[in-house]
Formats: structure tokens, sequence, C-alpha cells
């Protein structure tokens, strides 16, 4: 049977707007899907909602299928995007009128039943991930246009893949090998080169976006179409495998992914082969992403230019203490950045930053009370005093929670082109997750000659959230290179190298077939990128942070 080509337009809410016209001009596709949503953007559409309750979608969406509509139609591509985000029915009416005011008669259908908000009280969306055979329903149907709410992101691709190929829910294996397809797929130019370890090894000034040859028995090729921008190897591919996952059962609403079972190989010039997938019966609960109002936040950057840095931060410290007794807020946070170098040939070189950051439920403990304060020191405090930018009242943030409800519990629902909701079935075996047992692993190099190196010279890495946990996936390049980084990169030299980490659980999983180690840091990331608790909320430097570090490596392998 011929390969289902399914390709991407978008990894997040503000991807690059011209992406669905370049997928659609660029090469041949079957379907092309838009992943929209995330943890944070789920916060926004719902703030967007309080506001108009007939809003709650990614607006772009329209914008640019509106500019490809009579594309669609003639190339015979069908659309598959979550951008209908809170909101699918009303993303869905917007289209069809869309489609009537242009005057081409293309299908939509959508998807619903994540919304469990009702259920939870004190959330501002409270959505059930969904797995794809409601996506499938809709194209079995005659669907040229599917819209989803929250959906996994592997399922904008595992529904037109079971559609297409006619696979039943109970194909775990082939389900699996979709779902690793969709994850490759899910974050659009990552997978091309963007935000890529070794990017120097590619043209990645504008990468074009990835697509997957997805066969009947789940296994797939991740490529481009010809003369686009980037590139796509193993090394692409490794990376974007690795991003946002934990040990080696990938859960999912129709399948667990063994990522363990992934064997990837060269398959021409940007062609790399995915095969060996193995699935698992999925679990029988249903994650469900909490977003919630944490409290309000107020945040003030010093600038310390010059001599003295460290007696200059102390100084503010001295100063704003009483004020900070006054009406203390629930989390008061000092941060001494030392951006700053000896005998530097400009002022910003010379200048280091000592950011204030407040946190309270009331807005009045983290506002101009207290940033007007740190104002009224500028004529009395250290010599030089200015900061970034002037302070404001206080900005909400949110927070994520996950909660998990039984699959047979939530109403998923295709709503079919013509209007008809058809109920999808909860999978018809569910296993519960379980830890696989350690892998064995390779020979140790033999003892030679090392040096003092930065890990990335010899490993990749790429680090993401997941709530208020962060994942580092590292990989190594070479067989010798994965003798020595098994060893020598354990949970305890990560606490080492990483020291925010040194008191929070880190833990270590051993993927022998990609020659990885994925560590998850739990609690890291506070309650979520939205509540925007460290310098990189959403760890996306994390990685490279790493990489940077310096550790003793074998000369043979440098």
């Amino acid at each position: 049977m011929t390969p289902l080509r399914i390709g991407n337009f978008s990894g997040f809410y503000g991807d690059r707007f011209d992406a669905l016209r370049e997928m659609l001009t660029d090469g041949e596709l079957d379907v092309l899907t838009g992943d929209y949503l995330a943890e944070l953007t789920m916060l926004i559409l719902a703030r967007d909602r309080l506001k108009d309750p007939g809003a709650g979608y990614a607006r772009t969406f329209p914008r640019q299928l509106e500019e490809c509509l009579g594309l669609v139609q003639e190339r015979g591509v069908r659309i598959v995007t979550n951008a209908g985000g809170l909101n699918p029915a009303g993303l869905a009416a917007h289209l069809r009128e869309l489609c009537g005011r242009l005057g081409i008669p293309l299908r939509v259908a959508h998807v619903e039943g994540d919304d469990l908000t009702a259920g939870h009280p004190g959330a501002l969306a409270a959505h059930a991930y969904l797995g794809g055979f409601g996506i499938a329903a809709c194209l079995r149907a005659g669907a040229d246009i599917v819209v989803t709410g929250r959906v996994t992101d592997a399922a904008l691709v595992t529904g037109p893949a079971a559609a297409h190929f006619g696979w039943g829910q109970g194909e775990f294996d082939k389900l699996a090998g979709a779902v690793i397809a969709g994850h490759v797929l899910e974050c659009g130019t990552q997978a091309t080169g963007g935000n890529y370890a070794f990017f120097q090894e590619g043209d990645v000034r504008r990468p074009g976006f990835p697509l997957a040859e997805i066969h009947a028995d789940g296994s797939s090729v991740i490529t481009k179409h010809p003369g686009t921008g980037g590139f796509v190897d193993v090394g692409t591919v490794t990376a974007q495998l690795l991003y946002e996952t934990g040990g080696a059962r990938y859960a999912g609403p129709d399948v667990t992914a063994r990522l363990d079972s992934v064997r990837l190989r060269k398959d021409g010039p940007d062609r790399v082969r995915i095969e060996g997938v193995r699935g698992e019966a999925p679990p029988p609960a249903l994650k469900v992403g909490l977003s919630k109002l944490g409290g309000f936040r107020n945040e003030v950057v010093f600038v310390l230019t010059g001599l003295d840095i460290e007696a200059k931060a102390a100084l503010v410290k001295e100063q704003l203490a009483p004020e900070l007794a006054k009406a203390p807020p629930a989390h008061v946070s000092w941060e001494l950045v030392r951006t700053d170098r000896p005998d530097a040939g400009t002022e910003e070189r010379a200048s280091a930053l000592l950011r204030l950051v407040v946190r309270d439920p009331d807005q009045r403990v983290v506002g101009r009370v207290l940033s007007g304060a740190a104002i009224e020191l500028a004529l009395a405090s250290y010599p030089g005093f200015h900061v970034l930018a002037p302070p404001g009242k206080g900005d909400p943030y949110g927070i994520f929670e996950d909660a998990y409800v039984p699959q047979e519990d939530v109403a998923h629902t295709a709503v079919l082109p013509d209007g008809s909701p058809v109920r999808v079935p909860p999978p018809p075996e569910t296993r519960p997750l379980a830890k696989t047992p350690p892998p064995g692993l390779p020979d140790p190099l033999p003892l030679g000659a090392t040096r003092r190196a930065p890990l990335g010279l010899v490993a990749g890495a790429r680090s993401g959230d997941k709530g208020g946990n962060a994942n580092v996936g590292v990989w190594a390049r070479t067989d010798e290179a994965w003798r020595w980084l098994a060893h020598e990169l354990t949970a305890d030299r990560f606490r080492e190298l990483i020291p925010e980490s040194r008191d929070l659980p880190v833990t270590r999983h051993v993927l022998p077939g990609l020659r990885a180690l994925n560590f998850v840091v739990t609690g890291i990331l506070g309650a979520g990128v939205a509540s925007r608790h460290r310098f990189d909320p959403q760890a996306k430097g994390l990685g490279e942070w790493l990489r940077s570090r310096h550790l003793d490596i074998p000369e043979a392998l440098l």
C-alpha cells in the first residue's frame, strides 16, 4: 500500500504564518497537521475565553487557512489541527462560514469531549488529552478539515493513519509507530535542524517543515520537501524523540509506545527511517491538564555597574528589607546575575543584574507599593542606580497541574461533517503504567588519557518542560562515546553539573537503542511555565547549559 504522507505546518501558537502555504506548494502531501496547543497556550486561551465566551481558539489559524483554502481543495490535502483549543465547535463554525463565504465547499468536522472544566472548580480550564480515533471517525466520514480541542500532539498523526489504513483500537504496534512519527512531527522544524545541538552542520536559517511517510505496518520515514531549508538526519530525529519524554514507556490515550524499541537509520539524503516500534495497551486513565490562576507576580531588575558589585547588591537588599517586612509577600527571591566583566569596553559589559521577584495571592502586596519603594531609592542607594524598566502593579501568573480520570468517564465525541455526533469508545484493553527493568549498559571504555572539556563536544542534548518538571535528553553520536556517556553521566553527576537540581529528585532513564540518557528533574520549574519560576521557565536551554559543563573526557573521543 502506498505510504500516507503527513506533513506539519505549525509547532506552536505563533509559529511561521506562511508555513501552511509553503507545505501545500513545495511538495506532495495527503494530510497536513497543525499543532497549536501547549500548557501555556491553554492558559492564554482560557483568559481569552473569560473576556469573550466565543473565543478560546487559535485566531491565527483561520487567517492562515483563508489564504490557502483554494490550494487545499485543488491539491486534495486534508487538514487536521488542534487549533480549536478550548472551543473546537466555535472554530469549526467559523471555518464553515469561511468556506461558504469563499465558495469553496470543503467539509468541516470537529472533535469534542475533552473539556472537563465544570468538574474542576477553581480551574480556568481543565481538559483531558484525547487520542486519535475521534479524528479518524471524522476523516472516515469524509471531512476535509478536522478541528480538535485538547488531544495529544501525536493524535494529529495517529488519527489520519488509523483512518487511512483501517487500523483498529487494539493494533498497538502500528499505533505506536504512528505515535513516534507524530512525536517527531509535532514541534515542526525541531525535526529539521531547528533548535538542534549541532546546528552548524547544515543551513538552518529557515528550516523547512517536516513530513512523515507512514506505512501500513506503522513504520515511517521522516523527511521534508525537496529544496527546503534545514536538514533531516539521525541526530535531528533523535533530538526530537527525546524532547519532553520520560522513561521507556511513552504513554498516550490510544497506546503506550516503547521508546526503547525505536530504531533509526539513514534512508537517503534528508531521510530517516523509524522502525521496530512496539506498542502496549494504554493506561486506564486519561491525563487532564488544569490551568489555574496562581496569584500575582512583580519584578524589579536593578542594574549594578563597575566595582563593588556584591556590596551594591547587599545595600539594595538591606534598604528594601523593611519595606518587604511591612506586608511580606508569600514568595520573595533575589538573584544576582554576574554578567559584568572587569575592565569592560562598554557599560553594558561592565554591568550585573540584581533581580527581585515577588509573588502573592493579593495583587496589592506585590503592586506599586513595593515597586514604588524600590524606585524611591533612585537617589539614595548605590552609585549608578537604575533599573531595566519601570515597575508595574503586578501581573497575574498561572499554574499547571495534572489530574487523571478513567478513560470511560470522558465523552470523546466526533462531530461529523453533517453535524451528527458519534461517541468514540475507550480502548478495548488498558494496562497500568509500570517502569521497565533497567537495560544493560555497554562495556565501559578502557582507561586512558583524559582532557577537561565541555560535554557538548561528544554529546547532543535537548530539554523541555512537562508541568513543573524538566527533561534533558542526552545522546552520544558514536558507539564509543556511548560507552563512555552511559557510565559517566549518572544522576549524581547530573546533579553536580546542574546545581539547581542538587536538592531535587533526578531520575535517569537509559535508552540504548538511541544511545541516549533521559533525565527528568522533578519540580525544577515550580508550578509550570506560566508561574515563571526560573530564568528559563520552560527549561529550553537546560540541555545546552549541561553541554557547556566541563568533564574529564577520554582524549580518544575528542
